[in-house]
């Protein structure tokens, strides 16, 4: 296997929140959900969760045993809370947490475990163009729960009356039957997961991308997902990160706050458990 990938943080003298890893036959990535005033709840921070539960995630797959991902997801959340349980208030709504995309190469098929908005582009040779694979829960939440400022003024204490109910409206349905999982404290929302798998026989490659990766197609629309993997195949992850950073710093100030941009490009398949080095 063969796996490039390019991260960037999305503020400067910030802390990178996202992870991404790889190990013989499986990668992972994390986004972690930089919450403001959680340094208050968890003094080790998000992007040491991310980075805890990505390491656990990473030690667990390398055994290659075959275990069920949301198994193997809900075993290393429940150690990384344990890891903190005692110094932290880790069952505040704002305490670390993180999307999780998983993929794995296990007897002929590649394997995928996804919570929340992160992307998994597979260079499908089997379809028209490329299958993309998110978690909508969250956005669908989001989506709803600011409803409510539509046609509000922004900048005014209306707006922001409003902004802060509606951030206590989706708050409310994280972790929530009806409403959207992330990795947190409890090791049950592991089983809330999307999961699927692909023949690994049918793969060109595979791409993953954190949320703020993948505004190169939405918001900002520089390309669609089949030029992603173009760009991917001709000159690397580092690429598409750099893209976006230029759509960043072009755009007009209602354009989304720059986020951690992750991108990883799995080529090089295994086709046999043996190629899986």
């Amino acid at each position: 296997m063969r796996v490039s990938m390019a991260t960037s943080a999305g503020r400067a003298g910030q802390p990178n929140e996202d992870f991404f890893g790889a190990v013989p036959g499986a990668a992972v990535l994390l986004d972690g959900a930089g919450i403001p005033g959680s340094g208050s709840i968890c003094s080790h921070g998000v992007a040491w969760y991310t980075h805890r539960l990505g390491g656990v995630l990473l030690g667990k797959l390398s055994r290659a045993d075959g275990r069920d991902l949301a198994a193997i997801l809900a075993t290393a959340i429940d150690e990384t809370a344990a890891d903190h349980r005692g110094t932290c208030d880790i069952t505040n709504p704002s305490s670390p947490q993180a999307t999780v995309l998983v993929v794995r190469a296990h007897r002929g098929s590649l394997e995928h475990l996804l919570l929340a908005d992160s992307f998994l582009v597979l260079d499908d040779q089997a379809s028209d163009g490329p299958q993309v694979i998110t978690d909508e829960r969250e956005v669908t939440a989001r989506r709803i729960c600011s409803a409510p400022l539509d046609g509000v003024a922004r900048g005014t204490p209306e707006y922001d009356r409003i902004r802060d109910s509606c951030a206590e409206a989706l708050r409310a349905r994280r972790n929530q039957p009806g409403g959207y999982w992330l990795a947190k404290d409890d090791p049950q929302a592991a089983y809330e997961a999307v999961t699927g798998s692909r023949p690994l026989q049918d793969l060109n490659s595979v791409a993953l991308l954190s949320n703020g990766a993948s505004r190169i197609v939405s918001p900002y629309g520089l390309t669609d997902w089949p030029g992603v993997l173009h760009l991917l195949a001709a000159d690397g992850p580092a690429d598409v990160v750099h893209r976006v950073r230029q759509a960043e710093a072009c755009a007009g100030p209602n354009a989304p706050v720059p986020d951690d941009a992750t991108v990883a490009h799995w080529t090089h398949l295994p086709r046999s458990e043996d190629d899986n080095l």
